[in-house]
């Protein structure tokens, strides 16, 4: 086998950071292997942004080592490196020109621009009309950007994060603002994405576990900015860390709409 398929996609091991006297991580442990894509998942506070802001350079840690696609922080350029690593956050949309088309905006994830202004080659726009239809969003490709729904534009900055062949896609909350059913149609294109063979390996942020679909393989539970638990889904996800998590007592349902969440009344 070689060396490069046998390197985990992320290892942190004690990463701790502080800021004046506010412990933010506290000695986070997390392995990726190849195959395995993850939810990261606990409640406002919990570090999950933290966490993301970590991974991708933006948040030095105190102590701790993170090693990311092969690469250790601190001794390789995180900033060369981010440009394999694909980031779906709600909060890009603002950044957006509203003039821009769908098209545009997915190339732009080539070149890790917003407000494409790069010179564009037609080989660039072939690939990103692919990455459209593979999105179920090739009839969005002259829109405009002011004229996208949530759901349409939670598509578009999916495919331009795909645009740079990330080894690595990671989606912030990408269901906030989405009604029901932009929602369950987002998340079928999110297990698809997951069950991609060659595909990156996905992690998804979120406090919903209804988002959790069967494609996802494993769970990082947090909680004030520790691991309440980290590994297979069908072991760590249950009632009782979830309870942790949540710092209340919760029960976690299994049917055939997926997972959902109660709150069981106490005397």
């Amino acid at each position: 086998m070689p060396a490069a398929s046998r390197t985990p996609i992320l290892s942190v091991h004690d990463l701790f950071i502080r800021r004046d006297r506010t412990v933010i991580l506290n000695r986070v442990n997390w392995h990726i292997e190849r195959g395995e894509n993850w939810v990261i998942l606990g409640g406002n506070g919990s570090g999950k942004t933290s966490l993301l802001r970590a991974l991708t350079g933006y948040l030095a840690p105190t102590s701790g080592n993170i090693e990311l696609l092969g690469k250790t922080f601190g001794r390789s350029d995180w900033r060369k490196l981010r440009e394999r690593i694909g980031i779906v956050i709600t909060s890009f949309s603002v950044l957006i020109p509203v003039c821009e088309t769908a098209l545009d905006t997915v190339i732009s994830g080539k070149f890790a621009q917003l407000d494409l202004w790069m010179p564009v080659k037609e080989a660039d726009r072939m690939a990103a009309r692919r990455l459209l239809k593979r999105v179920d969003a090739a009839h969005l490709a002259k829109r405009e950007w002011q004229h996208l729904s949530q759901g349409e534009r939670q598509r578009i900055l999916i495919a331009r994060a795909l645009m740079a062949r990330p080894r690595l896609l990671i989606l912030d909350e990408p269901c906030a603002g989405l009604d029901p059913v932009a929602r369950r149609d987002f998340l079928q294109l999110v297990d698809g994405l997951a069950r991609l063979r060659g595909g990156p390996t996905l992690v998804l942020v979120t406090h919903h576990v209804e988002e959790i679909t069967p494609a996802f393989t494993h769970a990082l539970l947090l909680r004030g900015g520790q691991v309440v638990a980290a590994g297979p889904r069908k072991s760590k996800l249950t009632s009782a860390k979830l309870s942790d998590v949540f710092g209340t007592q919760t029960r976690l349902y299994r049917d055939g709409e997926g997972l959902r969440l109660g709150f069981p009344q106490t005397a």
